[in-house]
């Protein structure tokens, strides 16, 4: 059996998207894929003249569960953060929302919401069975017996998954903000706000934009120096984060994009002691009074090497 490019086309960046939401990671959506097409090829459905983009998900849905699992019983230095993507123009993924089904279950998240760290996070809760449920049922509106056929379940295990993973999600809804590009905005101008306090050294402004309760993390994958835990409340963070910033300011370039779907710094240096990360991305969260509730950083190369790549073309 032969794939034409564009069959490829037509199907690669759907199957990407689920790939990605499954496992938080670019790297693993890209080997997933590329396992998929050739496990078509090699093993191609019995029925080749129904549709093939089923096949492909069931594949890919099982596969990414599969590295899931592998990823969440190896050892992790320090806290585990998603990989960022750029979610623009040249993005490898697909965010035109499917129109909505009749059945469309009650929770639902568009493809928008389902790329921000925030919710990548709280399905981290989930168990690789749930996830696939959830994701196929509440992000891509797949019917009940759909998601029974590609996650290889009886139809009544689907909806008791379903339930348990919507139980789970619970709390990650109750924080939920109904307007993202609202969110999105505010989130701009407190990162633009936050950048110039910074530069000027303000500190009673930098503490004024800090949740009391704020928590920040950075994810080096064990590759370069990042902090084993998260570090907690306002007084803390700030006196790491100016750390961060005065010890390199000078060599140090910060620009805005739009990475999960929401505002983030992509952040370059261009001289580096030995083990420390020489572009990294910082992410933020508001909370209800549009203070920094959390802040992500992620450093491992690993995790960033696509997104460079892909800012530098």
């Amino acid at each position: 059996m032969t794939i034409s490019a564009q069959t490829f086309d037509e199907h690669k960046r759907y199957l990407w998207g689920i790939c990605y939401r499954m496992t938080g990671s670019a790297a693993d959506a890209d080997d997933i894929v590329q396992e998929t097409f050739v496990r078509v090829l090699e093993k191609p459905p019995a029925d080749m003249d129904a549709p093939l983009r089923p096949w492909l998900v069931q594949v890919a849905v099982n596969l990414s569960r599969d590295q899931l699992r592998r990823r969440r019983r190896r050892d992790y230095f320090g806290p585990w953060l998603p990989s960022p993507v750029l979610t623009d123009e040249n993005s490898p993924l697909d965010l035109n929302q499917p129109a909505t089904q009749e059945n469309s279950p009650v929770a639902h998240y568009d493809l928008t919401e389902s790329l921000t760290l925030a919710f990548l996070l709280a399905l981290e809760a989930l168990t690789p069975a749930q996830r696939a449920v959830l994701l196929l049922r509440d992000v891509f509106d797949y019917s009940t017996d759909e998601t029974a056929e590609a996650v290889g379940m009886k139809k009544s295990t689907v909806k008791v998954t379903l339930h348990r993973a919507r139980r789970i999600m619970a709390a990650y809804n109750n924080g939920r903000v109904p307007d993202l590009s609202k969110r999105a905005d505010r989130m701009r101008q407190t990162l633009k706000t936050f950048l110039s306090k910074l530069a000027a050294g303000d500190v009673a402004g930098l503490m004024q934009m800090l949740a009391a309760d704020v928590v920040l993390i950075s994810d080096g994958g064990g590759e370069v120096n990042a902090l084993a835990e998260p570090v907690c409340g306002r007084h803390k963070v700030l006196r790491l984060v100016s750390k961060l910033y005065d010890a390199s300011r000078s060599v140090t370039s910060t620009s805005l994009s739009v990475l999960n779907c929401e505002p983030a710094f992509l952040i370059e240096r261009s001289r580096v002691n030995p083990g420390h990360a020489s572009f990294f991305t910082m992410h933020c969260e508001l909370n209800e009074t549009y203070q920094m509730r959390r802040l992500h950083f992620v450093f491992a190369p690993s995790k960033l090497s696509a997104l460079k790549k892909a800012i530098s073309t």
